[in-house]
Parts: C-alpha cells; sequence; structure tokens
C-alpha cells in the first residue's frame, strides 16, 4: 500500500515525497531483482569500472581525460584542449544538447535510469550497502522507527562509515579527472601541509557526495536536476518511455465474480519499488519518473504470480499503448537528426583539420619603429608566443623573407615543451624606404613536422 495516500486527481499538486503539511517523507525502496535490474547492474559496473579507472590511464604519457579548470588544461579521449580552442568546445557543447534532445524526443529518461552517476552510484553501490545492512525496505522502516538499541548504533554506524568512505573514494576519483593522477598521487603521498587547498576540496567534495547519497538522495532528480521539467517540453506521444497499459489495466483491483477488472490487482508493487515513490499508472510523463525499469520487473513478477501475461507495465509510446502503433520517424526526429548530422560533420572536419600548436604575434605595444643612422636600418619590435597543443615537445623555425631580416631578442624560440606555451621577442629590419608603407610584412613559422602558419603584421616606417 502507498505510504503517500495521495489521490489520483490530486498527485500532479505535490511531490510523492512529501505530506500536505509540507514535511518530507522519507522514501524506502522494495527491492526487486528482475530481468531489466540485472541488465542495469552489469551496465552500471561497465559504466564504474570505466569512471574508476580511466584516471589511471595515460595515452603517451597523459591522461585519457583531465579537466584541469584552474590551469586551463583539457583533455578528451587523449585530444588536449586549450582555452584557444573555445570555438570546438562550444560546438561540441552544441552537439551534445542537440543529441540530448533527439535522444530524449526518442526514448525519454533512459539516461537517467541507466547511465546518470546519480541513480548508478544511488542504486548500485549506496542502496545496496543499505540492503545489505539494514535489509528490505520493510526492515530498514521498523529499523527507523524503533529505539535506539545497540543493534541499531551497530548497523546505522556501519552504514554511514561506509557511505561517507565511498563518498572520499568517489571524491578522490573526480579529483583525479581535475589535477590528474601525478598530482593527486603527490597530494596524498606528501606533507599534508602543503596541498592544503587540495585537501579542503578533497574534503568538501566528500561532504557533499555523502550528503546527497546519504540524505538528499531522490531530490536531486526531482528537484535539482532540471532534465525531468526539460522532458515535458521534448517528449510527444511517440516517445519510449516507461508506460502502463491502461486499457489492459483499468479498471483496477482484483477480480471478483460479479464485477470484471482490468488485469491490474493494485498491489502497489509498482510504488513500492520505486525510487522517487511515484504511481506509474498515473502516467508516464512524470518529472520525478527516471525511468529505472524497477516497476517493469516488479509488475512483470506480479503478473507471473497470478498468471497473466507479463508487459502491463513496460518500455511503449503511449499511442502504442493506445492504438498500438510503433514509433514512427516524424519531422521533428528528421529536423533534429539532420541538424546533429551537420553539425558533428562541421566539428569531426574543425578536428580533424585542427594545428596541435597555434601562434599569436604582435607588435610590442607602446613602441614605434627604431631608426639607426649608421646602418640606415628601420626596427619594430614583435612578440611571438606559441602555444605547443600536443603531447610531445614540437620544434619551429621562424622567418622572414628577405629584404627583412629578423633579429631576436633574448631567447630564441627553437623548441616547445608539450602542453607548453613558448614566448620570445624579435626585431624585423629593413632598409630605408625598402619596404612599401603600409604593405604586411609576413612572418613565416614551420614546425618539425613540415606544417606552417603564416601570420601578417604591420610594419612601421620614417616617412618620405
Amino acid at each position: 500500500m502507498s505510504q503517500f495516500n495521495l489521490d489520483n486527481d490530486d498527485f500532479r499538486n505535490h511531490l510523492y515525497n512529501q505530506s500536505k503539511d509540507g514535511k518530507r517523507l522519507w522514501i524506502y525502496p522494495g527491492r526487486i531483482i528482475g530481468k531489466l535490474y540485472k541488465l542495469r547492474t552489469y551496465v552500471a559496473y561497465v559504466l564504474l569500472t570505466l569512471l574508476f579507472g580511466l584516471p589511471w590511464m595515460k595515452v603517451n604519457g597523459q591522461p585519457i581525460f583531465l579537466f584541469n579548470v584552474l590551469e586551463r588544461k583539457f583533455i578528451f579521449w587523449g585530444v588536449p584542449f586549450f582555452p584557444q580552442d573555445f570555438h570546438l568546445v562550444a560546438l561540441g557543447l552544441v552537439s551534445f544538447l542537440i543529441f540530448i534532445s533527439l535522444f530524449t524526443v526518442l526514448f525519454g529518461r533512459i539516461w537517467c535510469g541507466w547511465a546518470c552517476p546519480q541513480t548508478i552510484f544511488m542504486e548500485m553501490l549506496f542502496r545496496k550497502i543499505e540492503y545489505w545492512i539494514e535489509g528490505d525496505d520493510k526492515a530498514q522502516r521498523r529499523l527507523n522507527e524503533s529505539p535506539w538499541t545497540n543493534e541499531k548504533i551497530l548497523k546505522k554506524s556501519s552504514k554511514h562509515t561506509l557511505f561517507f568512505l565511498l563518498a572520499f573514494v568517489i571524491s578522490n576519483t573526480f579529483l583525479m579527472y581535475i589535477i590528474g593522477k601525478q598530482e593527486w598521487l603527490k597530494m596524498i603521498n606528501e606533507n599534508p601541509y602543503d596541498h592544503m587547498k587540495g585537501l579542503a576540496a578533497m574534503l568538501i567534495f566528500t561532504g557533499v557526495f555523502y550528503f546527497v547519497f546519504a540524505r538528499f538522495r531522490e531530490m536531486v532528480c526531482i528537484v535539482v536536476c532540471p532534465y525531468g521539467r526539460l522532458q515535458g517540453v521534448l517528449l510527444d506521444n511517440n516517445s519510449i518511455l516507461v508506460q502502463y497499459d491502461h486499457k489492459r489495466g483499468e479498471p483496477r483491483g482484483k477480480a471478483t465474480k460479479t464485477e470484471e477488472k482490468g488485469d491490474c490487482i493494485d498491489c502497489h508493487w509498482c510504488v513500492r519499488v520505486c525510487p522517487t515513490g511515484i504511481d506509474i499508472r498515473n502516467g508516464s510523463n512524470q518529472l520525478e519518473c527516471i525511468g529505472c525499469t524497477s516497476c517493469i520487473d516488479a509488475c512483470d513478477e506480479v503478473m507471473d504470480k497470478v498468471h497473466k501475461p507479463k508487459g502491463l507495465i513496460r518500455y511503449d509510446s503511449l499511442n502504442g499503448v493506445n492504438t498500438g502503433t510503433k514509433l514512427k520517424f516524424t519531422k521533428r526526429i528528421a529536423a533534429y537528426t539532420s541538424v546533429l548530422i551537420l553539425i558533428i560533420s562541421v566539428l569531426v572536419f574543425m578536428l580533424a583539420t585542427r594545428r596541435n600548436w597555434e601562434s599569436t604575434l604582435l607588435r610590442t605595444p607602446g613602441m614605434t619603429y627604431q631608426y639607426d643612422e649608421k646602418t640606415q636600418l628601420v626596427s619594430n619590435l614583435y612578440q611571438l608566443r606559441i602555444l605547443n597543443k600536443s603531447m610531445k615537445a614540437q620544434g619551429f623555425q621562424v622567418s622572414v623573407d628577405a629584404p627583412l631580416k629578423l633579429v631576436w631578442v633574448g631567447n630564441r624560440i627553437q623548441q616547445v615543451p608539450a602542453f607548453q606555451m613558448a614566448q620570445g621577442e624579435f626585431f624585423i629590419q629593413a632598409g630605408t624606404l625598402s619596404w612599401e608603407p603600409g604593405e604586411k610584412v609576413l612572418v613565416k613559422i614551420i614546425s618539425d613536422e613540415g606544417k606552417e602558419e603564416n601570420l601578417k603584421t604591420s610594419f612601421i616606417q620614417p616617412d618620405e
């Protein structure tokens, strides 16, 4: 029986985990191990292996993923990105948003139920620990309502200790994605006083994760995450969602000799196992539904017991339930797909033609030309910056065509280490009146791989 006791006509006016006087109702999801739950478990373990394993893997001595916001260095699948590549990042984000929109139009919140880190951590790690220590939903409710005894203290302290340790491991993993494995190893092996900022960040992240999975839980999906509200805009009657077949199930209730009922026996198992506490029979387009399929497994198990066909709750579209029609390739899906293919094509082309280095040339601010009466040469001072975006050191040659002459000031840029920027200054010299006024100077930069870039700049000289 549902613990929320909300009428069907009133369910949209209340959160399922909230009483009518505004107090939060703690959700105790029942444990159901069905076919889809087992499949979700396998998918989750693969994703968790990738999440915890990728920070330890390297490509050419560099991590596969790195999101170092402080140093503005990013690596995605072994490809480094810098602030100078912001246009590529922006295009990638646009592609991702369109993909999410198209995916939601087709399959609803399948991401939330199968791949979202919040769901995977909660259901496949923290919830399993809770079941292991405190028992199923009924046992957990009894334990919470019972007075404090040695058994309750032991179970609660054991559970929350494991929760905190797991949150600590997760926070360290996310920190490795930000600062890299080497810096993380330094932080935990060296004197803690030398890494106070890193340790503070680690503890803050641990506290946040512990709070989210120990107390906040489904509120992340219901209150914080905007995706549930977004799906209400993107979904249509052809979207594949977790659906209750109301035509087959209604009127619900146990059949009697005098009254025919639908296949739904109103056992409330679908409500009992839901991690957000909703009643899927009120309709699939509820922002609290994360598409986790627990209700499908529970209903199929009940249908087996009452000797009725499975699939009363299943993956289907609303049109599929009402009319039996299958998913159609609509104009909206075609439009999303076309735009997505176009943007991805442009992104792939830009990535394929992207140089692994970038240069910037500027005339030194605040300085005009210099004139040497002895040599009758006019000199302009320039600043050159070369950013090496690759995972190895690169050599460069900088030159100008005759009659111009390039003279370095201080260190000459010859080799730039991986992920570093080199800066140098040089004079460009020309004989008096040997250069047409207003004509641009062409500076050639050639890498040791043979790639060339020509930079144009102005050259100032005395009037005739």
